[in-house]
């Protein structure tokens, strides 16, 4: 079967030296300065900690886990219709969260330091150690999985239980990584026992909208040249499933929006009605990123032509960032250990240095992402499904 993918050829050459030097461009400009002014380089403070480096490692992470559970669908759970999409979305997901932890590495004070002053200081009640544990072994099983894949051995005992640990490992890292925000009683607007679920469920949404960008990104936004089980899958089953959870993300929404609104905790109810939703940026976020988007994948025929499927990945893509972003900052917007009656709303913009941090992540992922396209077939399903698509194939043409 000829090869169609265009990130092989030249324009992927092109995509990979543009990526890479933007990468290397921002990458340089934080480190000068960190070197140079150091952390106050960064918008944030002893009052408001977090800022948009860790909204964008938070993006990544998940996005990263949603990959990671839809590849479980035909390798942990066997739905074969998806074997077309595994090996990409488990590629993707080992280069977003690399991407995820570099931008976090370099929001640390000391980059270098945490990697043994977190392991080694053992601070087992905490659940940033755990969280570096889960997603560090998250890494692995990933990596192990796709040597797995690129040896052509999809379907052995040991290949099933890997599988098995990376869905748990998945599963682990995400939830412990909710329970970092929603253990936080001094911080209301974060407080919540539901939180690992929202976070599994716009973890899918995000780890799908990446899926079908970079899938019709590899063969020039052409599906006609895509694999035949490439093709399958991005007609039937993955638009129906990214419209259940692009639906289920705004369900999520609205009961958090409805619960803060009508709550009795001041601290939740200001962040609701005097940060987020008085943020045009915020509404606009909902409305383009993911109203218009569940709204177009809910027609039967919208939902099957390509280019909607690459403009709601678009549009889910920064639909979810803002979401990140006004979720990490909207818990801290209100003095901790003062509250609504010492009323002054902290004020927050991300400084040049972090928007260079989120460019750089950004950069970083399509680089990797070129390179794994060039340098390995991601398309690539069991051999004996291939010979079936390729007959399959023949006999319809």
């Amino acid at each position: 079967m000829s090869d169609n993918n265009v990130m092989k050829g030249g324009l992927g050459t092109g995509l990979l030296i543009l990526s890479a030097a933007v990468m290397v461009a921002t990458f340089g400009y934080v480190i000068f300065q960190l070197n140079t002014v150091g952390h106050a380089a960064f918008n944030v403070s002893s009052k408001l900690p977090w800022g948009q480096p860790i909204s964008t490692y938070l993006y990544f992470a998940l996005a990263s886990s949603g990959l990671g559970l839809i590849a479980s669908l035909p390798l942990v759970f066997g739905f074969k219709q998806y074997y077309g999409i595994a090996k990409r979305a488990i590629f993707l997901a080992f280069i977003i969260l690399i991407s995820g932890m570099a931008v976090l590495a370099l929001e640390l004070g000391h980059t270098f330091r945490m990697l043994w002053a977190i392991p080694f200081n053992m601070q087992i009640q905490s659940a940033m150690f755990w969280m570096g544990v889960f997603y560090a072994a998250d890494l692995l099983f990933l990596l192990w999985k796709f040597q797995k894949m690129e040896a052509g051995d999809w379907d052995s005992k040991n290949t099933k239980i890997i599988g098995i640990a990376s869905f748990l490992g998945v599963l682990l890292a995400s939830g412990n990584l909710a329970l970092v925000f929603g253990m936080m009683s001094m911080r209301p607007f974060w407080f919540d026992g539901s939180l690992p679920i929202y976070f599994y469920l716009t973890a899918v949404t995000s780890g799908m909208a990446a899926l079908v960008f970079f899938s019709y990104l590899a063969y020039g936004f052409d599906r006609s040249k895509m694999p035949q089980k490439l093709q399958n899958a991005l007609n039937n089953g993955l638009p129906k499933l990214f419209a259940a959870v692009l639906g289920l993300t705004i369900l999520f929404v609205a009961v958090r929006a409805i619960t803060g609104l009508y709550t009795n905790n001041p601290e939740v109810y200001h962040v609701w009605a005097d940060y987020l939703f008085a943020s045009p940026v915020y509404i606009l976020s909902l409305l383009l990123g993911l109203l218009v988007p569940f709204a177009l994948m809910m027609s039967r025929n919208l939902r099957i032509n390509p280019q909607v499927q690459v403009l709601v990945s678009v549009l889910t893509f920064g639909g979810l960032f803002a979401e990140r972003y006004f979720f990490v900052v909207g818990g801290q917007v209100i003095p901790l250990f003062q509250g609504t009656w010492a009323w002054n709303m902290i004020q927050y913009t991300p400084s040049a240095t972090e928007w260079a941090l989120t460019i750089m992540g950004s950069a970083m992922i399509f680089t990797l992402y070129v390179l794994g396209e060039k340098f390995f077939n991601l398309s690539a399903v069991p051999e004996q499904l291939e010979e079936a698509a390729e007959a399959e194939a023949k006999a319809t043409a």
